[in-house]
């Protein structure tokens, strides 16, 4: 199954962090961010903390639209990270565009290796990595046009489907409502609801590897 992604329903990020870290109090990221270039792992932990979960609901699951690929991709994201954070430079909108540069990277080259059920191509990914050179956007505001690039796909897709099968998806994912409630709005019971909506995710994977035939 392709799960659906950009919604306030995604998954929270699951994937341990390797680097150890307390629960000390809040220091100014920038202080962080010289500490951790000073080589200090604490700091980077900290860094990595803040900010693995944002990575993980909007940069990596909207772009690969699987939990085990996402999860996968922000754990190799960590470990560039800790590789390459030496040549990061402080910049006034803080770590995270450059900590989303790593993730789109990872991303790009996980998308790739896939041909089949991918809801963004990695030219799609390319312009995202142009954009984001050239913008001065905080986190906040990276964060709200990732979801957004992902919800229009998204919806994009349900154009092409049944209007019942599109109404169960855009119920349940795109606006994160209960089982219970997307059923009573479809005027069916939740096993029926279930149902539909196993044959509109069914549905939606047939255009999904349709449209990447015809791309191909």
């Amino acid at each position: 199954m392709v799960p659906i992604p950009g919604t306030a329903s995604a998954h929270s990020c699951t994937v341990p962090l390797l680097l150890e870290f307390s629960e000390s109090p809040p220091i100014e990221e920038q202080v962080l961010c010289e500490r951790a270039r000073a080589g200090s792992r604490l700091a980077l932990g900290q860094l990595l903390e803040k900010h693995g979960s944002r990575l993980y609901r909007s940069v990596l699951l909207p772009r690969l639209g699987s939990v085990d690929a996402a999860e996968e991709a922000l754990a190799i994201t960590y470990s560039k990270v800790v590789e390459r954070f030496s040549q990061f430079e402080w910049q006034a909108v803080g770590v995270y565009p450059w900590l989303r540069m790593v993730a789109l990277h990872v991303a790009i080259d996980m998308l790739r290796a896939r041909k089949r059920e991918v809801l963004f191509e990695p030219s799609d990914l390319e312009r995202e990595l142009d954009l984001g050179q050239r913008e001065d956007a905080s986190a906040d505001q990276l964060e709200e046009h990732d979801l957004a690039a992902a919800r229009q796909r998204v919806s994009e897709l349900l154009e092409q489907l049944h209007p019942r099968y599109a109404d169960a998806i855009r119920l349940r994912v795109l606006e994160a409502r209960s089982r219970e409630d997307a059923a009573q709005e479809l005027g069916v019971t939740v096993g029926t609801f279930d149902v539909v909506m196993h044959r509109a995710l069914t549905a939606l994977r047939k255009v999904l590897t349709l449209s990447q035939t015809e791309e191909t």
